[in-house]
């Protein structure tokens, strides 16, 4: 059969266009230059030509994702699309995380203005036509139990609804804080295993364990909040704030989970 990265000689065009042909859409500089026998200026204006013309979009410098005729007003297709490609070419374990893995598995109420991607080390965003993608760092992503999510090119790295409720805690800035957390909480706790959720609770800091065991008793989950209070019986845990960072002044600590309410989510459902 015909390989697309073997054109010597063709236009970077024909060579983008076999890509699509056979269900590609993505590509790297090394390939492009493999495929066209191109000199690197020349190169790199017959990428610069397609990206004018917006048949491809760059999230990454050196890594091009083709534009198909209905997102040439968006200028990229969406993230799902090529996200695990990018990640196999910065050479990064991922997940996709927060807010965009909790509308995944249901939770929608609230959707994120970037495609929240947890990765194991301090990334900078990623912007690609209106197609924005935020990362997060988490030192046990390869540890992280994982779903796999078909998408219209192939399949991404999804986090179980488990290893979502407790990052939207930990992140809980990037998932909208407090009032969009519990909100999302109460959308997701019917996916949620409580078996699986106490298992991964040794992999994040104690007060985030505190944090969701508490709102989850919020939101009228107790199946899922006394196996996290079991765990936390074994460990030394001290009063933290619901809120990290916000005023507590004296308020007393909730007996249970040792957390200060410190601000009182509301639930919009």
């Amino acid at each position: 059969m015909d390989n697309p990265l073997n054109h010597t000689g063709h236009s970077l065009a024909a060579f983008v266009d076999g890509l699509q042909a056979r269900g590609r859409y993505t590509f790297t500089r090394a390939e492009a230059a493999t495929a066209g026998s191109f000199s690197g200026v020349a190169l790199e204006a017959a990428l610069r030509r397609l990206r004018q013309k917006g048949r491809i979009a760059c999230p990454r410098q050196g890594f091009y994702v083709l534009v198909p005729l209905e997102y040439r007003v968006a200028q990229c297709p969406p993230a799902s699309w090529f996200i695990a490609e990018m990640m196999g070419f910065l050479n990064q374990p991922y997940y996709v995380g927060l807010l965009s893995a909790a509308a995944i598995h249901g939770a929608a109420h609230q959707q994120p203005m970037a495609f929240q991607v947890v990765t194991d080390r301090a990334t900078r965003p990623a912007k690609a036509g209106r197609v924005r993608i935020s990362f997060h760092k988490s030192r046990s992503v390869r540890e992280m139990p994982v779903v796999e999510a078909q998408t219209e090119t192939g399949a991404m790295r999804v986090s179980t609804p488990e290893v979502t409720a407790l990052d939207i805690v930990r992140f809980s800035e990037a998932a909208g804080r407090l009032n969009n957390v519990a909100t999302v909480l109460a959308e997701l706790v019917e996916r949620i295993n409580p078996a699986a959720l106490a298992a991964i609770a040794p992999f994040y800091a104690v007060p985030d364990v505190q944090r969701l065991g508490y709102l989850l008793e919020l939101v009228s989950a107790a199946r899922l909040a006394d196996p996290l209070a079991k765990w936390l019986a074994t460990r030394r845990f001290r009063p933290v704030p619901l809120v990290p960072a916000k005023n507590v002044a004296r308020m007393p600590a909730d007996s249970r989970w040792r957390i200060i309410p410190n601000e009182l989510p509301e639930i919009d459902l």
